[in-house]
């Protein structure tokens, strides 16, 4: 059993040095709601997945309430006090430029400038993420340290950018299966150089889909991966799709913020008893720091995809939740704040959920009363105290194998983490002493 668990560690952390180089490559490509960062993100995306599909919308297609916004793409900014010194360079961090600037070329004085000028005064040495998608500005983020410093006289303002008529993009991988029912993960791809805010998401949703291709060539249930622009991408996607995915989807989750170590989050769905809730819940049995959130606490595209009329079964994941880290929005989210380990943790709560449905997610008993385990080897000979947690673990999975209930149900009524249930499923399903039923 040890080797065995050693084995398994590996190849999570495997999938962890995975998504870290994810993260890295696409660490400096300028994204936002539009635009050829956009673009080049979902380039890379195909490159790995070759059946990513990429999808466009115009500026101006009217998206339930909604409309497209122009596209924008920046190739650089620099702000510059008039004796030469660089105050910001985007070459230097993307950050620096406020979201959806419009291009200027100008020279300003402090006083007019500080009007333009975006910093966190509780993180004094941090640039933050600032955007303007629907209004007519103009902007430089930088660290409060640095607007403090700012000697007096005149500043020259370069934003070398273009906004207009366009087009928005997202895209999807879909992977059959053997029914149509789908589990269904989205993510957002619209944010500039920030790791766990950004690029974690991403980077889970490739492993996710390497995974599901190795592992199960022929699967079982069918599954959707949309790779989106944060809100208005998710809202588009949904205007040309959700009557198909309301009669598909069965489970989803939103992720993001999933490449830190510091805490599991569910953020529930609009209703909290969604079956992606209890997906989660099972999950999240004896982890350390997991927490649930209600939907009132929601703040990603679980608020499009749970939205009334449209009431998918889905619900957010994170390690810790957005806005709950100092560094979320800022330049201090980098690649410091990710590990290995924080996303292999998370690449093992979703792969845990995959499991449970692809060895068959309502199982029920295939003989009556209780049948004997010993004959199968298992169930020890010698019995001792110390042994009767994993016993217990298998019994109970049996006691509640009756077609009704899910494994994420018995995984919660018994108090077994869903990773521990899921092998327990295996060698029950493969023993033949259960049989799924589809539902």
């Amino acid at each position: 059993m040890k080797n065995f668990d050693l084995s398994v560690q590996e190849k999570l952390m495997s999938s962890g040095h995975n998504m870290i180089q994810v993260i890295k490559d696409l660490w400096d490509y300028p994204r936002s709601l539009t635009g050829h960062g956009v673009v080049s993100t979902l380039d890379y995306i195909k490159g790995i997945s070759d059946d990513l599909e990429v999808h466009t919308f115009e500026s101006g297609e009217v998206v339930f309430d909604w409309e497209i916004p122009d596209e924008w793409n920046i190739y650089g900014a620099t702000l510059k006090h008039e004796s030469g010194l660089v105050i910001a360079d985007f070459s230097e961090n993307n950050l620096h430029v406020l979201g959806y600037s419009t291009p200027c070329s100008l020279t300003i004085s402090k006083e007019d400038l500080l009007e333009h000028l975006y910093t966190i005064p509780e993180l004094p040495d941090a640039i933050p993420y600032v955007t303007s998608y629907y209004n007519e500005c103009w902007g430089f983020c930088i660290s409060e340290n640095q607007k403090k410093s700012l000697p007096e006289g005149m500043y020259h303002v370069d934003i070398n950018a273009t906004k207009g008529p366009g087009k928005l993009h997202l895209a999807d991988v879909f992977i059959p299966g053997e029914t149509k029912s789908e589990v269904f993960f989205s993510t957002y791809v619209c944010h500039p150089s920030m790791a766990n805010n950004e690029l974690s998401g991403p980077a889970l949703s490739l492993e996710l889909i390497r995974y599901i291709k190795e592992t199960y060539p022929n699967p079982r249930m069918s599954y959707r991966f949309a790779f989106v622009p944060e809100t208005i991408g998710a809202i588009a996607y949904l205007s040309k799709n959700y009557m198909e995915m309301k009669k598909k989807i069965k489970c989803g989750f939103v992720l993001s913020c999933v490449g830190d170590d510091q805490a599991y989050s569910h953020i529930e769905s609009r209703l909290g008893n969604s079956l992606a809730d209890k997906a989660l819940e099972s999950s999240f049995i004896n982890l350390p720091n997991a927490k649930k959130f209600s939907y009132l606490y929601r703040g990603s595209d679980e608020r499009q995809y749970c939205a009334p009329g449209i009431d998918l079964p889905l619900c957010g994941f994170c390690r810790t939740r957005y806005g709950d880290y100092p560094e979320y929005h800022t330049s201090a989210d980098d690649l410091s704040l990710v590990n290995p380990e924080g996303l292999a943790a998370s690449f093992k709560v979703m792969k845990n959920i995959i499991d449970a449905f692809e060895i068959g997610l309502y199982p029920r008993a295939t003989v009556l009363c209780e049948p004997q385990l010993g004959k199968r080897g298992l169930y020890p000979s010698i019995t001792r105290r110390e042994d009767f947690s994993e016993i217990y673990n298998r019994l109970n999975f049996l006691s509640y194998a009756d077609g009704n209930h899910s494994l994420f149900d018995i995984a919660t009524i018994s108090e077994c983490n869903l990773s521990d249930l899921v092998p327990i499923a295996k060698i029950m399903t493969e023993h033949g002493l259960v049989k799924n039923v589809e539902k």
